[in-house]
């Protein structure tokens, strides 16, 4: 597998050596000058001096035979801007992006980039997933997948309480994939009873979060519940 990875700074760089000791062939694009000469005598031939924003050198980087391209500057204007050309100008097979302000997820999503990681909600979401107050968290969004994983909180108050997995009723098009009792996953076979205090971890299609939230904590807004866990780690 060909891979041009845009961006040598530090999550670059750890790509480039893991894709590497994977054994694949890779081009790795730096416009930094200074990082560039600390990192030509490590990379030699596979490190390519330019901006990954410039057709030109994406061609020079061999884009045109890429299989896979990984934009992960520290400017999501360059990651926007790359992933684009590498998606709707070449034709790359596979994009994945970084995002470094979770404001700017909807242009990557717009622009059908195949993945992206953004750290802060990354990091955000384990932080409410380990706050005992958030009973609704949005742990993952697998785009291309069309398709998201939830954790719920039960409570005493919620239908699903004491009751058998095989008893529950879930609105089309979620899955309940796991059960989070303490320390302990739980596989949720039919004859399991959730208890209050459980999480449990859902796989469902985008726009159905709300329809979980009224089925399993009737009494709470769905827009209450969401805002809980929307804790905002944007820049102003």
């Amino acid at each position: 597998m060909f891979v041009l990875v845009v961006g040598a700074g530090k999550v670059g760089l750890n790509v480039a050596r893991n894709l590497f000791n994977l054994g694949h062939e890779f081009i790795l694009i730096e416009q930094r000058r200074t990082r560039f000469d600390l990192l030509v005598s490590e990379f030699e031939e596979q490190l390519l001096f330019g901006d990954g924003t410039e057709m030109w050198v994406l061609e020079e980087a061999g884009i045109t035979r890429a299989d896979l391209v990984v934009a992960v500057t520290g400017d999501d204007e360059d990651n926007v801007v790359i992933a684009q050309l590498a998606k709707h100008e070449y034709g790359v097979p596979k994009v994945v992006a970084r995002v470094n302000n979770p404001r700017n997820q909807r242009t990557f999503d717009l622009l059908e980039v195949d993945a992206t990681v953004c750290a802060s909600t990354m990091v955000i979401s384990m932080i409410e997933h380990e706050l005992p107050y958030h009973q609704f968290v949005p742990l993952l969004s697998m785009q291309r997948e069309n398709v998201e994983l939830v954790e719920v909180e039960i409570n005493e108050e919620s239908p699903a309480a004491h009751l058998s997995i095989a008893d529950i009723r879930l609105p089309d098009g979620v899955l309940l994939a796991a059960i989070l009792r303490g320390d302990t996953a739980v596989v949720p076979r039919g004859g399991e009873v959730l208890q209050p205090g459980d999480q449990i971890l859902c796989l469902l299609a985008p726009g159905k979060e709300k329809d979980l939230i009224r089925s399993l904590l009737p009494s709470r807004r769905p827009e209450d519940v969401q805002a809980e866990s929307s804790i905002d780690i944007t820049d102003e």
